[in-house]
């Protein structure tokens, strides 16, 4: 994408040309040249500790050339990086080339080698197509991951033409030709202070104050000061000042793309150039159609970084676009785009679905920290994915050696918090058991507690782990330097012990203390329950009040004993008699009702969240009748008549006559 672009705007330009190799290298004595390499090339690439290494030129007019096959030439001493093909001859001008086919040839070389070899079999070169070939260099020397190019390549005479040209013709240089050579040059990690970037960078900035250059070459080197001096640098402030000055309606979607990456870099200015984002975000609304998967993923991620929460509009079409999208991001791209939604509170049925059938396809090539994301996407959205579930479970078991502890702790949560079990539970629980008995020291202390606070929520109790994470050694470490254990871990420190208590009857061990130990789930911030809908509680309080008579007959929030908090509370004597909510005496039954909105379900299903299923595991075996009134059932009634049937039928479903 980015050398289609650099075709675009730069195949127009003037005819300038620049020799190749053979050509510039006439130019110079030979004892010029090799001083000039050695001088000016090593300093621009080798940091100070690296030692130094020799760059041998050949003279342009002793070149030897040696032929394999008796079609491929190439100098002697240098390396034969790919086959020669008819195109490639050294007599070939490329005036005969189209300018089209050098890019398209350009783009299907995967090394630096390969760029310069190609380069080295043309006479002359246009300015434009230097900087085309910089750049191919910098992407594929990005996609390995090298931090400096190869000494091979400061060796090549080809390159240090093409560097020693910029540096001593800068001002003869086209704008697009000149911007794209510095951003090229700073993405080879080129020393910022060498003389190359200084002179390339001062003739850029004269350019800038004179005014004139096109919004692309603007982008371009907007980036490439961020990349050499930081944001902070004045230059920046012109560059998007003038970029402000000119109208969106002229940027193409790569330039608008950019402009969102440099404000992204100015996130201390935000609040100075919000007006402008305010309009920016209205004009992308209409180019996210036209937007490559990673334009798309580097926008998404602008709008986190620059915290545009009143762009929900712009996000919400990026989710729509992104859907046709989602089997063509990387990795890292899928990553930024699932970061932002979550950021967002966003979420998209279309994109759910596409993201299942993704997923559920190649989960076991997805990198760890996607697959965690994945996780966390629908945990935070309560969308229960069954597809998405049975994948990560599987490639849990599969490939479990590949998941950091933070990683494992994302990918185990919500199948707690959407109160699912995969059909491979036993072997994903048996795996997990068997990394924790085996790397337990290596768990964060925190990261501990939430995996084994996940798994008692669908009944998979960590009894083998209790007895450590009630001891006080470890109860030290988690609350580590703090004065005090943060309020959600002594929550959950105390649903693990009642759930050791009344769920595992046979353990034996270490208790926790009391006072580790909190007197209610339902708290702010750090609840492990969730609080009842306001709404929904008073269409069932108005059918209560006419089933049993009046409101003292039941009470509603009771905080019970057992830390839990009952919606509503009912309290029955031996005999059936429904009783006062204040009597304390002769309560042989009491009848919990769990008013259950949608915020209790996992999103469009009928299934509990694992915090409310184990709450009413719980008040079960602690001794109540527990009766479920879900939001999805209320709904279907018509009248306050068929409430009141309803509620009877819930509360006495053996028709016993009703006495108050």
């Amino acid at each position: 994408m980015a050398l289609i672009t650099l075709r675009r705007n730069l195949c127009h330009l003037s005819d300038f040309r620049i020799h190749g190799a053979l050509a510039a290298l006439k130019n110079h004595p030979v004892i010029h040249v090799h001083k000039v390499a050695e001088e000016r090339l090593c300093p621009w690439f080798c940091s100070p500790q690296s030692e130094p290494f020799k760059v041998r030129f050949h003279h342009g007019c002793c070149k030897k050339f040696h032929s394999e096959n008796g079609n491929d030439l190439h100098p002697v001493g240098e390396q034969v990086f790919s086959q020669a093909h008819d195109w490639d001859r050294p007599e070939q001008n490329l005036k005969s080339v189209d300018d089209q086919m050098f890019y398209r040839r350009l783009n299907n070389f995967t090394s630096s080698e390969e760029v310069l070899s190609f380069i080295s079999t043309l006479q002359t070169l246009p300015d434009t197509l230097a900087a085309g070939a910089l750049q191919r260099i910098c992407e594929v020397e990005k996609k390995d991951g090298d931090q400096k190019l190869p000494k091979e390549i400061l060796k090549n005479s080809v390159f240090q033409a093409l560097c020693i040209r910029c540096e001593q013709e800068s001002s003869s240089l086209p704008d697009a030709v000149l911007v794209t050579a510095l951003h090229a040059l700073t993405l080879l990690h080129v020393d910022p202070q060498s003389s190359l970037l200084l002179n390339l960078v001062a003739e850029c900035q004269r350019r800038l104050k004179r005014g004139g250059l096109e919004v692309h070459s603007l982008c371009i080197l907007g980036e490439s000061l961020i990349q050499l001096q930081g944001p902070g640098c004045a230059t920046l402030e012109l560059i998007i000042y003038q970029l402000q000055g000119e109208k969106l309606e002229e940027f193409t979607p790569e330039d608008i793309v950019a402009l969102y990456r440099i404000l992204q870099a100015c996130t201390e200015k935000v609040d100075q150039h919000q007006a402008f984002l305010n309009k920016l975000n209205n004009f992308s609304l209409s180019i996210v159609y036209s937007l490559s998967p990673t334009l798309m993923s580097q926008m998404i991620s602008a709008l986190v970084v620059l915290d545009q929460t009143q762009a929900l509009p712009l996000v919400i079409k990026l989710g729509k676009y992104a859907v046709r999208h989602i089997p063509h991001f990387t990795n890292e791209e899928l990553r930024k785009v699932l970061e932002a939604f979550i950021y967002f509170g966003h979420s998209d049925r279309f994109f759910t679905k596409a993201l299942e059938q993704h997923v559920a396809s190649v989960c076991l090539t997805l990198d760890p920290e996607v697959v965690s994301k994945v996780m966390e996407y629908c945990s935070r959205k309560q969308i229960l994915s069954k597809p998405i579930l049975d994948a990560v479970a599987e490639t849990f078991v599969c490939q479990s050696e590949k998941f950091l502890p933070h990683q494992i702790s994302e990918l185990i949560e919500p199948f707690g918090k959407l109160n699912y079990l995969p059909p491979n539970a036993s072997a994903l629980f048996r795996k997990l058991e068997n990394m924790l008995l085996t790397h337990f020291n290596y768990f964060p202390p925190k990261t501990v507690l939430k995996i084994l606070h996940s798994c008692s929520l669908i009944e998979c109790h960590p009894v083998n782990f209790m007895a450590k994470i009630f001891s006080p050694c470890f109860l030290q470490k988690l609350q580590g330097e703090e004065l005090y254990l943060d309020k959600l871990s002594l929550a959950q420190l105390t649903q693990l012990f009642l759930t050791s208590v009344l769920e595992c009857p046979f353990y034996k061990g270490q208790k926790l203390l009391p006072k580790y130990q909190v007197r209610s789930f339902l708290t702010p911030c750090s609840s492990l329950e969730t609080p009842l809908d306001f709404q929904l509680y008073r269409s069932v309080k108005i059918g209560l009040i006419d089933l049993l008579g009046a409101r003292l007959y039941f009470a509603s929030k009771v905080l019970t004993p057992y830390c839990y908090t009952i919606d509503v509370e009912i309290k029955v004597d031996e005999e059936g008699l429904v009783l006062p909510f204040t009597v304390r005496e002769d309560v042989h039954k009491r009848v919990a009702l769990c008013i259950d909105d949608p915020k209790r379900f996992s999103l469009n299903s009928k299934t509990l969240l694992g915090k409310e299923a184990i709450k009413q595991r719980h008040l079960h075996l602690l001794g109540y009748h527990v009766v479920q009134i879900p939001y999805y059932e209320i709904e279907m009634l018509k009248s306050r008549v068929e409430l009141v049937e309803y509620l009877q039928r819930k509360l006495f479903p053996q028709n016993v006559g009703i006495r108050w």
